[in-house]
């Protein structure tokens, strides 16, 4: 059963005439994702400290956002971190849209979040967001101990359009030597051109349809060609052996709600620690709207201590 709250929330979304992201301009959906943001979203809480800040990578300069916990000063020696890449189809979102996730991870967590604000489509496209999540989890490496971050316990996560980010981040950090100490994998998307049962299922009437995976892909990919490179479908990497530990949280009514399983169930036949859990009444993209459905923050607590337990036994 879809979870009543989702359901209110989709009806109103409906009487509000509020048009199919598939119809808009990229600007145009860019504009209503952040405008939509306040209606759902919980307010923001306080953390200890904030910095915008840049890196620079093959030329290119990508903005992030360091948020450290209250308490910090007290806190003897430097804390973990985590990596965080946005969702919105490789294509909408921000570092404002998330920003209330990015603060709740980092309090309940009690550790470092470093927002990306990776480059998309169609302006940037594939692999554009692939080699900025990349160079944004090495750069966080690099300056652990200016950011006051312990280089060991280093996590990448994401949701959506940057879970998938995530994903093909660690199978590429992993061909250069380095491993991030686990990924956070929500509702991710892990294959490009999808034929899963929930794919058919989910594809139309829960928020995110087949039209908007379609419209996402295209402005992200240069060509179907690219949706058999495992930088963008990571489910088809030749081998997910010696990849971080995962923690993959999925929705019952999610297109890709196949996909995150398939992902999890791939890393634990090649022997890589992983958890599953699947929210079974939630739709795709509910973890951010804790102000209208209350497992949002449930979720959002998994995930923390997930964070915690991991950065614990590190």
């Amino acid at each position: 059963m879809l979870d009543p709250q989702a359901q209110a929330l989709m009806t109103l979304l409906s009487e509000k005439g509020i048009p199919p992201v598939y119809t808009q301009t990229p600007l145009e959906a860019r504009a209503s994702y952040h405008a939509r943001r306040s209606l759902t979203q919980p307010d923001a809480p306080g953390v200890g400290r904030v910095q915008d800040l840049q890196f620079s990578h093959a030329g290119v300069s990508i903005a992030v956002r360091v948020y450290h916990p209250t308490g910090t000063a007290a806190v003897a020696g430097a804390l973990p971190a985590l990596v965080y890449l946005h969702g919105g189809g490789w294509t909408v979102g921000d570092l404002d849209t998330h920003d209330v996730l990015c603060r709740s991870l980092c309090q309940q967590a009690h550790g470092v979040v470093v927002a990306v604000d990776y480059r998309m489509g169609p302006e940037h496209k594939f692999p554009a967001a692939y080699d900025d999540a990349l160079a944004a989890w090495q750069w966080v490496a690099a300056q652990a101990q200016t950011l006051g971050i312990d280089p060991e316990r280093i996590a990448i996560g994401g949701d959506s359009a940057g879970g998938n980010l995530a994903a093909a981040a660690c199978l590429g950090l992993r061909d250069l030597g380095l491993k991030p100490l686990m990924q956070l994998l929500i509702y991710p998307s892990t294959l490009m051109a999808p034929d899963t049962d929930s794919y058919k299922t989910n594809g139309q009437g829960y928020m995110l349809t087949r039209d908007s995976m379609a419209w996402y892909s295209g402005n992200y990919l240069r060509g179907p060609q690219d949706a058999q490179d495992w930088r963008a479908s990571p489910q088809l990497a030749a081998s997910h052996a010696n990849l971080p530990p995962a923690f993959v949280l999925t929705a019952g009514f999610d297109p890709l709600r196949d996909e995150g399983l398939l992902y999890a169930d791939a890393l634990s036949r090649a022997g890589v620690s992983s958890q599953y859990i699947c929210f079974e009444r939630q739709i795709h993209g509910f973890i951010t709207m804790g102000r209208v459905l209350q497992e949002a923050n449930t979720a959002v607590s998994l995930c923390a201590q997930a964070l915690r337990t991991a950065w614990a036994v590190a």
